[in-house]
């Protein structure tokens, strides 16, 4: 499946639904089973309280539960508000490992009038696994979403 179908069908799958965890599963689940080669899809999501990432719905191994802002590849597109392509981890400074399975990934922040609310999380067993037009493409899956969910 392309990403422009995935964006259709995710779009099409939160359409008149407003619980964000029903929403952010079913994404998860979307993108883990139609795009090829990931060992894990998943959300981590802001909390104001605790002032971190905390881990959201996602598809793959169990994961960190919690991240930093600017710690590891999601707390640094967190903080920098920007989606980060990595194609190798083993390269970042930084790098949380959650999965030892991971060489490359992508993180998309989720932001809504300039506040981040979470990051998209996609992780790939091989190094180089996305492309520039990859994070171009989930970035804007991910506005969409956000405009349609929050």
């Amino acid at each position: 499946m392309n990403l422009e179908s995935l964006e259709k069908e995710i779009l099409s799958l939160i359409e008149g639904e407003k619980n964000l965890v029903a929403n952010l599963a079913n994404i998860s689940s979307s993108i883990f089973y139609s795009y090829p080669g990931l060992n894990w899809c998943g959300f981590y999501l802001w909390d104001e309280t605790d002032q971190e990432l905390i881990l959201g719905p996602f598809q793959g191994r169990a994961a960190c539960l919690r991240i930093k802002a600017g710690k590891g590849v999601c707390g640094t597109s967190y903080l920098k508000k920007e989606t980060i392509k990595v194609d190798d981890v083993h390269e970042f400074p930084g790098h949380i490992a959650c999965d030892s399975a991971s060489e490359s990934e992508l993180v998309v922040p989720m932001i809504k009038n300039g506040k981040v609310l979470g990051v998209l999380d996609l992780d790939a067993p091989v190094k180089a696994r996305f492309t520039d037009q990859d994070a171009k493409d989930f970035t804007r899956i991910m506005e969409r979403v956000v405009k349609q969910l929050y």
